[in-house]
């Protein structure tokens, strides 16, 4: 089968802490995070904030492509998350956010009701098994991350969701 024939997903997310970025927003740094005057994401400590590297690339990539990209995390920092993600250059790949506490159930749930995508239609990318056993219960397919998002992982990811 070529390329063009496989199955696509219509929409792609992705967690947030060790997934798009080496670390946990809501424990590790402390808020505001601004831009350094030699360019760097930093904290109220003045700590640099780095995403994992090719996290830019896949996610402009993927948008260029055609998808619909969400963001899906569990987090208490979600004024620093959402700092971060307009930080980073990644506010405008994102056509849903779901930040904060609770169940990616009910991320999930919230996702589907504002795109009229089934579960079934959706991918997600996520470095916490559990919430793999959560997702297949309601036909949301997860692919784990392990050392972050990488042109290779979602590369695999689709190939899998093809199947």
């Amino acid at each position: 089968m070529c390329e063009a024939e496989r199955k696509k997903p219509r929409l792609i997310g992705f967690d947030l802490d060790y997934t798009l970025w080496p670390f946990f927003v809501d424990c590790q740094y402390r808020i505001p995070f601004t831009m350094s005057q030699g360019g760097d994401v930093v904290d109220s400590r003045n700590r640099r904030a780095a995403p994992y590297p090719e996290v830019s690339e896949v996610l402009r990539h993927l948008q260029e492509e055609g998808y619909v990209l969400a963001v899906a995390s569990r987090t208490r920092g979600v004024e620093g998350a959402n700092q971060l993600l307009s930080l980073y250059g990644w506010d405008q790949h994102f056509t849903y956010k779901e930040i904060y506490s609770g169940s990616k159930i009910a991320h999930f749930q919230s996702i589907k009701r504002k795109s009229g995508l089934e579960f079934s239609e959706m991918l997600f990318f996520d470095d916490e098994e559990g919430n793999r056993r959560d997702l297949a219960s309601i036909g949301v397919l997860q692919v784990m991350v392990r050392g972050g998002v990488t042109r290779e992982l979602v590369t695999n990811g689709l190939k899998l969701y093809a199947k």
